[in-house]
C-alpha cells in the first residue's frame, strides 16, 4: 500500500470524531463572529448549538478562506516524513480554498521534488464533499494506491448528489441574500427555498414549496428519481442540518424505509459554522450517490 495521508476540509461537515478515527487531517476554514475571528474546528471553539443560537438572536457571521500558509502548515510535516499526500478540497465553486491549496502545492513541489502532493476540486460541500472523502478513505484502506484512489475521486466526483432546502428566511434576509418582502411573503406562506449544487459546484435554486412536510418529501423524491440504482441504491446517504435535528432524523427515517438496500443506516451531521454561517438555522441536505452532474 502507497505510504501517503489522506486530507480534506472541514467543511465536509463529519463530525470531529470521524476525522480522528479514519485518520483524516484536515485544514480549518475561519468564520469571524461579533467581531471575533475563530477556526472552523467542528464545534470544538462553538459547539453547535451555541453557534446556531447566536445567529438566531441576530449574529451575522461571515467566512474566509484557508490561506497558502495554511496549508503548507498542514502538508509539510507530512511531507518531510516521506509520506505522499491526496488532498480533496472543498468546491471552488463555494470558496477559494482549493487555489489556496494549488498555490501551497506548487512552493512545497520545488522543496520536495520526490514526493507526490495530489490536490483534487471535489466540486463537493459539506457532507457531500464528506460522503466523497469517505469512499476515498474506504479505498485507502482496501489498499489502493495514491494515484488510483485520485483518479477514481476525479472520474466519480460528480456523481455526489446534493440537495438542500431551507425552512427559515430570516437568516437569508438578515445576510441580504433574499428581500425584507420576499422574506416576509415566504415565510406566512411556508414556503421553503430548494437548492442543488451543480457541475460546477455552485448552488442553484431549482424550486420553492410550500411547507416544510412538502419540502421534505420534495428531497426524498430527488433521492428517488437521482440515485443510483433508483430504489435498490445500495450507497450510504448522508444527511446534514443546521440546528433542525428532528427535521434531518424525519428525513432520514423516510430515506431507510423507502431504500432498504442502503449500505449502511443514514449519517446525520450538522452543518458547520462556516456554511452555516450561510445558511442560518433551520436547512437539511441530503447527499448520496447518483446521476451525473452535468449542469
Amino acid at each position: 500500500m502507497d505510504n501517503f495521508i489522506l486530507t480534506s476540509c472541514s467543511t465536509a461537515d463529519m463530525p470531529v470524531e470521524y476525522f480522528t478515527q479514519r485518520n483524516i487531517p484536515y485544514a480549518c476554514l475561519h468564520f469571524h463572529l461579533d467581531g471575533e475571528e475563530y477556526p472552523d474546528d467542528i464545534g470544538v471553539t462553538i459547539p453547535f448549538p451555541d453557534f446556531y443560537a447566536r445567529i438566531e438572536s441576530g449574529a451575522l457571521p461571515t467566512t474566509s478562506q484557508v490561506n497558502p500558509n495554511e496549508f503548507i502548515n498542514l502538508f509539510e510535516p507530512f511531507l518531510s516524513e516521506g509520506k505522499d499526500i491526496l488532498h480533496i478540497s472543498f468546491s471552488s465553486g463555494l470558496s477559494g480554498t482549493y487555489n489556496s491549496a494549488i498555490l501551497a502545492k506548487e512552493e512545497l513541489s520545488l522543496k520536495y521534488p520526490d514526493r507526490k502532493l495530489i490536490v483534487i476540486d471535489s466540486l463537493a460541500a459539506s457532507s457531500g464533499l464528506g460522503l466523497l472523502l469517505d469512499m476515498a478513505a474506504d479505498m485507502r484502506d482496501q489498499g489502493h494506491g495514491i494515484e488510483e484512489i485520485a483518479a477514481w475521486v476525479e472520474n466519480n466526483k460528480l456523481n455526489i448528489n446534493h440537495f438542500v432546502l431551507s425552512t427559515d428566511l430570516t437568516h437569508l434576509k438578515r445576510g441580504g441574500r433574499i428581500s425584507a418582502t420576499s422574506a416576509f411573503v415566504g415565510t406566512k406562506l411556508s414556503i421553503c427555498p430548494m437548492i442543488y449544487l451543480n457541475h460546477k459546484g455552485n448552488l442553484i435554486p431549482f424550486a420553492k414549496v410550500r411547507g416544510k412536510k412538502n419540502a421534505i418529501a420534495e428531497l426524498l423524491r430527488k433521492m428517488e428519481n437521482n440515485a443510483l440504482e433508483c430504489l435498490n441504491y445500495k450507497g450510504k446517504c448522508f444527511i446534514s442540518h443546521s440546528e433542525c435535528y428532528e427535521d434531518a432524523k424525519h428525513l432520514a427515517e423516510l430515506v431507510e424505509a423507502k431504500f432498504p438496500n442502503l449500505a449502511e443506516p443514514v449519517s446525520i451531521n450538522y452543518i458547520g459554522t462556516v456554511i452555516g454561517s450561510h445558511t442560518g438555522k433551520g436547512t437539511i441536505a441530503i447527499f448520496f450517490v447518483g446521476k451525473k452532474r452535468v449542469s
